[in-house]
């Protein structure tokens, strides 16, 4: 190949349009989560991590979701990727043909991929293309072998060890069916060609589907030359068919992530029994107890424990920080030196201070407790700003929203909270505040005040407080 057919872009093909009828699920198979994102995710951030120049996807089944789930994907990059459309599902070939309008014509190398195939690393792939390149090829195969290759197309060599033809499971001779090299389904294509043999495809087969397979064999027969490039770790490029592959992958995944982890200094108290997103980050000297999850891309800083039972997810959790059994924490921010729990829910863009402490069924909902801040039972806080060495007495309920609306509470410093106290929002309780037991705040609190009562009303002024 000449240096200036090396030096063709590299284009992206990612067929994903098909339901998956083997997953016996009404959800297209590539909207399945993998380690809590979809199958297409993986695949189109392994492309667009290659030195590439358009990622192509083609959709089908569900094809709002899954320009959805791509779209989330890349955020604001909002030309990361095109979609085409395959109206009716007649096979991979057809699904290719569907991109026709886009690439027939481009000057390129056209990298195919499968939407299902989410372990495939980017340095295989960049061999891959790089393997293609160098061989002068007009198309390059990816292949491995199985020790059982039943429901693969199979490779089917020459004499010379070269390509003959590729055959599908359904259409393979008692013979055929015996060979162990399959079809991974990841192709390398000289675009103009790939698009000049599809015209040549024909769907004589039990399925009357167009087989991108036939497309090496005509391009062979008509003196291209067809490279094979047997890849030596077969799960890596394997498709999920089923839900059991599915939960064989999450598995492999999961334990994947937590050996490294343990690798760079986290200790894991039971590892088969505890889950950790691939795109999670653990600080050195965590302690991570059986049956945690931390979901997303979560962060978690040095020193902390996590006891059983608590999610963690899409959240930031500083250093030091102790989540005792049962937290829900979400979309949440934890800052050092603070604790959690036991059956503790922070959510909705919640932030603990620092060396705050929130305990025993208590709910914080898009919420800022302050520095030193305590609320240890029995409490919701929803639409709160707390302010710093405040405790928040057992009962204490934020009523936060009138039926038509939320509302803010504000509690400023060293305020004290009596048990069952109700604050109706919007209102205030100034600094160095209290709040008698039972009381019904509906007004304003002043600062340096006894209220009590319902509604609560002033009683005294504080004088001489230790703040």
């Amino acid at each position: 190949m000449s240096p200036q057919e090396q030096q063709r872009p590299l284009d992206v093909l990612i067929l994903a349009a098909g339901l998956g009828t083997r997953m016996k699920s009404q959800k297209a198979k590539v909207l399945h989560e993998l380690g809590g994102r979809p199958l297409i995710a993986h695949v189109t951030r392994k492309a667009h991590a290659l030195d590439h120049r358009k990622i192509y996807v083609v959709v089908g089944h569900q094809a709002a979701d899954v320009k959805a789930a791509v779209r989330r994907e890349f955020g604001s990059d909002a030309n990361a990727a095109a979609f085409v459309t395959q109206k009716q599902q007649r096979g991979t070939g057809d699904a290719v043909m569907s991109a026709g309008e886009a690439l027939k014509d481009s000057n390129s190398t056209l990298l195919v991929l499968s939407g299902d195939v989410p372990l495939v690393r980017v340095e295989t792939l960049q061999k891959f293309v790089d393997y293609h390149r160098a061989s002068g090829a007009a198309c390059s195969i990816l292949s491995v072998k199985l020790e059982n290759p039943t429901g693969y197309g199979r490779m089917v060599r020459d004499a010379s060890e070269g390509f003959a033809r590729i055959v599908e499971q359904k259409d393979a001779t008692p013979e055929e069916r015996l060979i162990r090299e399959i079809n991974s389904g990841i192709y390398c294509f000289e675009t103009a060609k790939l698009f000049s043999a599809l015209s040549e495809v024909k769907p004589a087969n039990q399925q009357g589907e167009y087989y991108l397979t036939d497309v090496p064999a005509i391009l062979a027969t008509g003196g291209e030359k067809i490279a094979i490039y047997l890849h030596q770790d077969a799960r890596e490029v394997s498709g999920i068919n089923t839900c059991a592959d599915l939960a064989e992958f999450e598995n492999l995944l999961r334990r994947g992530t937590i050996r490294g982890l343990m690798m760079e200094g986290v200790t894991f108290i039971d590892p088969s029994h505890a889950y950790v997103s691939a795109e999670a980050q653990i600080g050195h000297d965590c302690v991570i107890y059986p049956d945690v999850l931390i979901e997303g891309d979560t962060v978690v800083g040095d020193g902390c424990v996590i006891r059983s039972g608590s999610r963690i997810t899409n959240s930031k959790i500083g250093t030091n920080v102790v989540i005792k059994d049962h937290c829900v924490i979400v979309d949440s921010e934890v800052d050092s030196n603070c604790t959690v729990g036991p059956f503790a829910h922070l959510r909705m863009n919640t932030r603990l201070e620092e060396g705050s402490a929130i305990g025993n069924f208590v709910e914080v909902k898009k919420s800022r407790v302050g520095r030193g801040s305590k609320s240890m039972h029995l409490t919701y806080l929803g639409d709160a700003t707390i302010g710093e060495q405040t405790n928040i007495g057992a009962g204490t309920i934020t009523c936060n929203y009138d039926g038509k609306n939320k509302h803010e509470t504000i509690i400023e410093d060293n305020v004290k909270i009596g048990s069952d106290t109700l604050l109706v929002a919007p209102v205030t309780v100034g600094s160095g505040s209290m709040t008698a037991a039972g009381s019904v705040v509906t007004k304003d609190v002043p600062p340096d005040s006894l209220v009590a009562g319902v509604p609560a009303v002033v009683k005294k002024k504080l004088k001489n407080r230790d703040k």
